[in-house]
C-alpha cells in the first residue's frame, strides 16, 4: 500500500473484510483442527475441536464427513478429545494437471444438553504435501512431494489485486486463479508484501489445483521486537493459518520475503540499522514465528524467508540449496541466455517487465499523453530504471518500434521470451531444478509491470506463452549457445504417463519452402526430461543470406496431432529477413466455439491476435505461422458479447506480428 517498483503509494485504511457479532448462550466452537493420517489405501482424520462453555450442561460433538460421491461417514466426539474418521479407499487430490482435486466436506457440530448450539464446516482434499531438502550430488534438493510424487512447480508470484482492497470480491480471486490454471500453473506464490486473501482465493485454489506457497506478511523490511509487537504478529500469524490450514491446495508457509537475504548481504536499506535488529530478525523469523505456526499448524513444512538457504543468514541465495530469487537478467541488463548459466534448485523470483496492451494504455492515457516519457505514461512506470531497461533489451533484439502500440507489443514478446529461455531450462534440467516461480502473476493496477496478467485481466504474451512452457509434455528446442547451428530437441514430461511422441524437424525460408526435413521418434519417462535428438543446419546455412532468411521448427505429434511446436532463429530477431506479410483469416462455428484460422504469405514471428471492440482470451496467441496452411485457434463463443454474430467477430479482428511492429525499409 506505500509503494513497490509496479504499486503506486495509495495506502487504504479502515477495515475492508465483514464485521459481525457472534451470540453464543452455552457454548461455543473456538477452533476446530483437521489432521490427515495416510497409510496404504486408508487416510485417517484426527479432529480436534476446541470448545468455549458459558454454562453447565453436558456437550457433545457430532462430525459429518461427505464423500465427493456423496455418501455420508458419520462419528461422534466430545470436547478435549480426539475424534477420528477413517476413510477407505480415499479419493486424492493432486496439483492441476496431475490428477482430479476431489474435495470432502467436514461438518462439525456443537451441542449442548442435546441442543445443537453451533457448527463448523469446510472441505479438505486428502493429499500429503511436503518439500523435501535432502542432500544430493548438486547440494540440497528444494521440492515438493505431492502424494509421495516429487513435482516440478510451475507458476508465478501473486500480489494484491487492487490498491482499493474492497474492489476485489469472490469473482476477481476466482478469475484470476482460474487464468493461472488455464495456464497450465501448478503453484502460486502469495507474496509477504500484501495481506492475506479471503477465502475464496484459497477456494478457487483447491478447486483448480493450484499448489499455494503463503508468504505470512513481511516483506523486505527491519523490524524491531518489543512485547506488544511480538503478541500482534504471533496472534496475526495464529489467527490466519487457523483460517487457512485445512485448505488442500495450502504447501508451504514462508516466513518473509527478502528479509533475511537483506541481511545476509547487508543491503542498502538494512546498513547503519543497529546489530540489535539483527538479533531480532533470528528471533522473531527463527524461533517465535516457527514456535507459533507450529502451535497451529504442524502439518504444513515452514521456511524460514525466501530465497533461504535455512536459516541462521548462512549464504540465504545460494544456488545449491533452498530457494533462489535470480534478477541479473532484468536488473543487471544480462542476456536471457544467462539463465542458461544457472542450475538452481528452486527460483521462486525472477522476471522481466512490459508494458500493458494499447487497450490497457488507453484507459488510464489521453491521446496526447500516448508516449512512452509522457509524464502520465512515466507515473505508470515505477520502477525508476525500467523504461531504459526494456529500451536496451529491445535494442539487443529488434529493430526500433514504430509507435507506443509497437513498443508494448515488443515489450512483451521480450518478456516471453526472457522468461521462456529460463523455464525451459530448468525444466530441462529438471531433478536439479525444481520449481519455477516467476514475478508475478497480477497487477494492482494499470502500469507497465512484471506482471502477464494486466490489471483489466488482458493475457499479455508471457501468459499465452505460459499454456506451452508450462504444459505438462512440452517440446524444447535447444542451441548449443545463442544463434548456434546446432540445436538439441528435448522432450519435457511433468505426468504420470511415459510419453511417445514423434518430432518432425524442418529448416524452413521465410516462404515457406523446406529446406531440410526428418524425423525423429522419441520417449520421456514420467516426471523426466529427455533428449530426442541433436541437428547441425551448418551445411544448409552457410552463408549470411541463408542465415537471415531460414529457420529451424520442431513440431511434436502426438499420435496424428499436433501437440506443441518450437520456431528457432539462426540471427537476432532484428537481423532476419521479415517480409511485409499479407494476412488472411476465417471465422467458423464449431460447438460453442469459434474458430479463427490466420494465414501470411510469408512466415511471422509472434502473431497477436485481438478484437477491437471486444476482449478475448484466445486457445492461442502469440504464435508462429510457418506454413502456407496458417494456424487455427479457438474462442469460446460466450465470452463474446450476445450481440456478435459470425461476421462480426470477424470485422474486429486484428492481426499483427513482429514484422509489422516496425517501418520496413523497401528491398
Amino acid at each position: 500500500m506505500f509503494g513497490w517498483d509496479w504499486g503506486p503509494q495509495l495506502p487504504d485504511a479502515g477495515i475492508f473484510r465483514p464485521i459481525y457479532i457472534e451470540e453464543a448462550d452455552s457454548a461455543r466452537l473456538s477452533d476446530v483442527r483437521i489432521r490427515q493420517h495416510h497409510a496404504e489405501g486408508i487416510v485417517t482424520l484426527s479432529i480436534d475441536a476446541e470448545v468455549e462453555r458459558f454454562t453447565e450442561g453436558e456437550l457433545s460433538l457430532g462430525i459429518a464427513l461427505t464423500s465427493p460421491d456423496g455418501s455420508v461417514i458419520n462419528a461422534c466426539g466430545t470436547p478435549g478429545s480426539t475424534a477420528t474418521i477413517e476413510i477407505r479407499d480415499p479419493e486424492l487430490w493432486w496439483p492441476n494437471n496431475l490428477g482430479s482435486q476431489p474435495l470432502y466436506g467436514i461438518v462439525v457440530s456443537l451441542s449442548s444438553s442435546g441442543r445443537p448450539v453451533d457448527s463448523y464446516s469446510t472441505r479438505i482434499g486428502l493429499r500429503t504435501i511436503w518439500v523435501s531438502t535432502a542432500p544430493d550430488e548438486h547440494g540440497s534438493e528444494f521440492c515438493f512431494v505431492v502424494n509421495g510424487q516429487k513435482i516440478f512447480a510451475m507458476g508465478a508470484n501473486y500480489v494484491p489485486q487492487d490498491n482499493l482492497i474492497t474492489r476485489v470480491d469472490a469473482g476477481r480471486y476466482r478469475s484470476i486463479v482460474a487464468d493461472a490454471a488455464a495456464a497450465n500453473f501448478n503453484c502460486i506464490r502469495v507474496w509477504g508484501g500484501g495481506y492475506y486473501p479471503d477465502d475464496a482465493f484459497y477456494d478457487a485454489c483447491d478447486e483448480y489445483g493450484i499448489l499455494i506457497w503463503q508468504d505470512l506478511m513481511f516483506a523486505c523490511n527491519v523490524y524491531t521486537l518489543f512485547e506488544g509487537f511480538e503478541e500482534d504478529i504471533v496472534e496475526e500469524t495464529k489467527d490466519n493459518l487457523r483460517r487457512i490450514r485445512n485448505h488442500a491446495s495450502l504447501a508451504l508457509i514462508c516466513g518473509n520475503n527478502e528479509m533475511e537475504w537483506g541481511w545476509c548481504d547487508m543491503w542498502a536499506r538494512i546498513r547503519g540499522h543497529h546489530p540489535r535488529y539483527k538479533a531480532d530478525y533470528i528471533k522473531i523469523f527463527e524461533y517465535i514465528i516457527p514456535k507459533a505456526v507450529a502451535e497451529v499448524d504442524d502439518q504444513t513444512f515452514f521456511w524460514e524467508s525466501s530465497p533461504s538457504s535455512g536459516g541462521a543468514l548462512d549464504d540465504s541465495n545460494s544456488p545449491d540449496r533452498g530457494d533462489q530469487h535470480y534478477w541479473d537478467v532484468w536488473h543487471s541488463g544480462k542476456p536471457f541466455t544467462e539463465y542458461r548459466r544457472h542450475l538452481f534448485r528452486f527460483c521462486s523470483e525472477y522476471g522481466f517487465q512490459s508494458f500493458p496492451s494499447s487497450k490497457t494504455i488507453a484507459s488510464f492515457t489521453l491521446p496526447s499523453d500516448r508516449n512512452i516519457f509522457s509524464r502520465v505514461m512515466e507515473s505508470h512506470q515505477k520502477n525508476g530504471a525500467a523504461n531504459s531497461k526494456i529500451f536496451q533489451y529491445i535494442s539487443d533484439y529488434y529493430l526500433y518500434p514504430k509507435d507506443l502500440d509497437s513498443i508494448a507489443y515488443i515489450s512483451q514478446v521480450l518478456q516471453l521470451r526472457a522468461v521462456q529461455y529460463g523455464v525451459e531450462h530448468w525444466r530441462r534440467n529438471r531433478g536439479v531444478c525444481m520449481g519455477s516461480l516467476y514475478w508475478q502473476l497480477n497487477d494492482c493496477w494499470p502500469v507497465a509491470s512484471w506482471a502477464s496478467i494486466d490489471y483489466c485481466g488482458r493475457w499479455k504474451a508471457l501468459h499465452y506463452g505460459a499454456r506451452h512452457f508450462y504444459a505438462p509434455v512440452a517440446v524444447s528446442a535447444c542451441e548449443k549457445e545463442e544463434l548456434s547451428s546446432e540445436i538439441s530437441y528435448w522432450i519435457l514430461n511433468e505426468s504420470h504417463e511415459k510419453v511417445q511422441r514423434r518430432l518432425e524437424i524442418d529448416l524452413i525460408d521465410s516462404s515457406f519452402h523446406v529446406i531440410y526435413h526428418t524425423e525423429a521418434d522419441g520417449s520421456a519417462e514420467p516426471f523426466s526430461a529427455a533428449e530426442v535428438c541433436c541437428e547441425d543446419f551448418s551445411r544448409y546455412i552457410a552463408s549470411e543470406a541463408r542465415r537471415e532468411s531460414c529457420f529451424a521448427r520442431v513440431r511434436m505429434y502426438a499420435g496424428d496431432s499436433l501437440a506443441d511446436e518450437r520456431t528457432t532463429l539462426f540471427v537476432k530477431p532484428k537481423h532476419f529477413a521479415y517480409s511485409k506479410p499479407t494476412y488472411s483469416a476465417d471465422v467458423a462455428v464449431d460447438g460453442s466455439d469459434y474458430v479463427i484460422t490466420v494465414k501470411a504469405d510469408a512466415f511471422c514471428q509472434f502473431v497477436e491476435l485481438g478484437f477491437r471492440d471486444f476482449d478475448a482470451v484466445f486457445s492461442d496467441n502469440f504464435f508462429d505461422i510457418t506454413s502456407a496452411e496458417g494456424v487455427s485457434v479457438r474462442v469460446p463463443r460466450s465470452s463474446i458479447p450476445a450481440w456478435a454474430e459470425k461476421g462480426d467477430v470477424l470485422r474486429s479482428l486484428m492481426i499483427r506480428s513482429i514484422a509489422d511492429s516496425y517501418e520496413l525499409p523497401e528491398r
